[in-house]
């Protein structure tokens, strides 16, 4: 391949999807491609799509659009969740000449080599349930605070979802790999890991050894959970910060709180989706918890860490969900104590099964719905910021320089603005709230 070929990647969806393209990035670097911004004139343009995005057709088209009027002889791409569950209506889409399933998108480079310019548009795809090897990725683009993914795939049918359909069955790197990993950007100078997956709570390494004394003890364990991984970090590792991006209420064990409370490496933040706070729409969603139990973990956070940040995921007007349902999820969120949520407008996906369920809720109900839980989530995030005024906590500040401002976040995940400071990049230091 001679070396002038360039590359850009775009992506759509997940901070999982973010870390897999950055890596995907730099195995065609290796393989000698030149890595250009999505903005400029490339050789082959890649689109690594998401699921979850209601328009993932429609964006995708644009995407394409835009690519063959600044590059009408490029080569575009097309992989990700969306290309696994879509394939021939990718495939379709005038300009696109390769889709790769979710099984093919890190043989991305082999499958460019056999590609020729003109040839009709080539799907390599397979069936999810054969979909059993785990890819691992980790984003890094000289930010301080890199995504790095542990786990793969969700074994749960949540009735909205379409993840699994995309994704495949729950699979996990071993522990000792992330270890591995974990040292390489240490040595980088990464400050900062979040730890990624689709259902990072499922997390199951088949097997895990630090040093070979630890050999024999755990060739006799079937498998390690999360909390190992947690506690392996915890024990072990050069980074000196780590999140937990997402994890579902009911695999948040009381062993993983403790462990976080007494942690000076792993920060006090937790993002745990909620979904919804009523239990005949939980039950609907088939999720796998009641409000009871979310209201217990938060609880028993807030004992342990009052000063934990704790996010939320919250669906509205999901199919059946009645102004009296809607109005219980508020209220039990305003007595709840969660710093912000990531609200979330239902909308219908294709082979789920929400789309069984009546009475459909008309979408300006659920935009309005939506409106007032954002608004919630505004006064919760304030009200935890101003509850942290005037005290002192770690910060750790990122690169970027927008008007003279950067950005940096305390352990417990309050945004501060600052006026820029070039020492402070890349640096967790005292700061006044």
């Amino acid at each position: 391949m001679p070396p002038s070929k360039t590359v850009a990647v775009h992506t759509l969806g997940c901070k999982l999807n973010y870390a897999e393209s950055s890596s995907i990035s730099r195995m065609l670097e290796h393989d000698g491609y030149t890595r250009k911004d999505f903005s400029e004139v490339a050789d082959i343009y890649i689109i690594n799509t998401c699921s979850v995005t209601a328009n993932a057709d429609k964006e995708c088209r644009q995407i394409v659009r835009r690519i063959q009027r600044a590059a009408p002889g490029s080569t575009i791409v097309v992989t990700g969740c969306y290309a696994q569950l879509r394939p021939e209506e990718i495939s379709s889409i005038p300009g696109v000449d390769l889709v790769l399933g979710a099984a093919e998108k890190f043989n991305i480079s082999q499958h460019l080599k056999l590609l020729t310019k003109g040839d009709p548009s080539k799907i390599c795809s397979c069936d999810i349930d054969d979909v059993k090897d785990f890819n691992a990725a980790y984003s890094f683009n000289g930010r301080t605070r890199t995504f790095l993914k542990v786990q793969d795939g969700c074994n749960y049918n949540c009735a909205f979802c379409t993840i699994p359909l995309a994704r495949g069955k729950s699979r996990s790197d071993r522990i000792e790999n992330v270890l591995g990993k974990v040292d390489e950007l240490g040595a980088a100078g990464v400050k900062e890991i979040v730890l990624t997956g689709i259902n990072l709570g499922d997390f199951n390494s088949p097997f895990f050894s630090i040093s070979q004394n630890d050999l024999q003890e755990n060739a006799e364990r079937k498998d390690t959970n999360f909390y190992s991984l947690l506690a392996a970090l915890d024990a072990s590792s050069p980074v000196m910060r780590y999140r937990i991006s997402s994890i579902e209420p009911n695999l948040l064990s009381n062993e993983i709180i403790h462990l976080v409370a007494n942690s000076k490496k792993i920060m006090p933040h937790f993002h745990i989706p909620l979904q919804s706070g009523s239990n005949k729409i939980l039950g609907a969603m088939r999720r796998r918890y009641r409000k009871e139990l979310y209201a217990e973990k938060v609880a028993l956070i807030k004992m342990l860490m009052p000063h934990c940040a704790i996010g939320a995921d919250v669906i509205v007007g999901f199919p059946g969900e009645s102004e009296d349902d809607f109005n219980e999820t508020f209220e039990f969120l305003s007595k709840l104590d969660v710093s912000y949520l990531h609200v979330f407008t239902y909308s219908e996906r294709s082979d789920t099964i929400a789309l069984q369920i009546k009475p459909v809720v008309p979408v300006p109900v659920r935009n309005a719905r939506n409106r007032m839980l954002r608004n919630l989530s505004y006064e919760k995030m304030k009200n935890f910021t101003h509850q942290h005024g005037g005290q002192k906590r770690k910060v750790l500040f990122e690169q970027r320089n927008k008007y003279g401002m950067m950005e940096g976040y305390t352990d417990n995940y309050i945004k501060l603005e600052v006026p820029y400071q070039a020492n402070l990049v890349n640096q967790v230091v005292e700061w006044q709230i």
